[in-house]
């Protein structure tokens, strides 16, 4: 066997007596398992004197098959560490500001209106809870936009009516299945380019719509806008946030569900900005919770 291994070829052996009375087994194939450029380890058939080539081509193919099976495993694991990674990344941005402000919103409350400061706090518990929860990479689109409408409550109690939100969420789409935080940080763009980024404040607008086999989700503000041309490939690295996130959901959509779906992002100087998220309805091996 360490012949095999250290060769990286198949090797033919013979095998030392075990002392059981009328074994048959005297000669062994070894094939090496080799994933990923490195032996693994090694598939070891026992047969009798004879070794004919269907022994020997058989134990190959079956080499060759557990070799697959252990790169495509060693693929999935690599993807989900990806995915994990993804999702820690989105944690990280969201905006520290937002917590600030959340808090500090709450804390005003507390004397004015203490029952007002209790719900606003439990809704903070519930948005953090969900936003840092560990149970997988995926979720449904009714958990998505719950903790999407805790995030805005909190933001409406501090921009007061500055910030007007329109919600149009058709209840047969509320099922479909979305990558974790695929929605929150457009919806945190949202707010930043409307109310937050002029003084009279601004409109934001969440819809999610049944289009046949996919879902179309909108995310919309009235605020600034911006030069299409500067959306380029969704960049979250800019150093001013203004795309937070964007790339990071982009390319989760993509990964999960192909290159058909993704952002599609609408905008101008001074005329707002438009996200679209179009997902399928039902695909195959995509589960909330997964």
């Amino acid at each position: 066997m360490t012949l095999a291994l250290r060769s990286d070829r198949r090797q033919l052996a013979k095998c030392s007596p075990c002392g059981i009375a009328g074994c048959s087994v005297s000669r062994a194939v070894i094939s090496p398992l080799i994933a990923d450029g490195r032996a693994v380890g090694a598939l070891v058939v026992l047969t009798g004197p004879a070794v004919g080539p269907y022994l020997v081509r058989a134990t190959d193919e079956t080499a060759r098959f557990i070799c697959t099976q252990l790169e495509l495993a060693d693929l999935d694991e690599s993807r989900a560490d990806l995915a994990r990674a993804e999702i820690r990344a989105l944690r990280a941005q969201i905006s520290p500001h937002f917590i600030y402000n959340a808090l500090t919103t709450i804390s005003a409350f507390i004397r004015s209106d203490p029952d007002r400061a209790r719900e606003l706090l439990l809704e903070f518990a519930d948005f953090t809870r969900y936003s840092f929860r560990q149970a997988g990479e995926f979720t449904t689109l009714a958990d998505e936009m719950g903790n999407i409408e805790k995030y805005l409550t909190l933001e409406r109690a501090r921009f007061g009516d500055r910030l007007q939100v329109r919600w149009r969420v058709a209840p047969e789409v509320l099922g479909v299945v979305v990558p974790f935080l695929a929605i929150q940080p457009l919806v945190e763009n949202a707010v930043r380019h409307g109310p937050a980024g002029r003084a009279e404040g601004g409109t934001v607008s969440v819809t999610a719509q049944d289009a046949g086999p996919d879902c179309l989700i909108s995310v919309e503000d009235d605020g600034i806008g911006m030069d299409p041309e500067s959306v380029g490939r969704l960049e979250d690295t800019d150093p001013s946030g203004t795309h937070v996130g964007l790339n990071n959901v982009d390319d989760r959509l993509r990964a999960a569900f192909g290159q058909d779906y993704g952002l599609i992002v609408e905008t101008a100087p001074g005329a707002g900005t438009k996200v679209i998220v179009r997902l399928p309805k039902f695909a195959p091996g995509v589960s909330a919770g997964h």
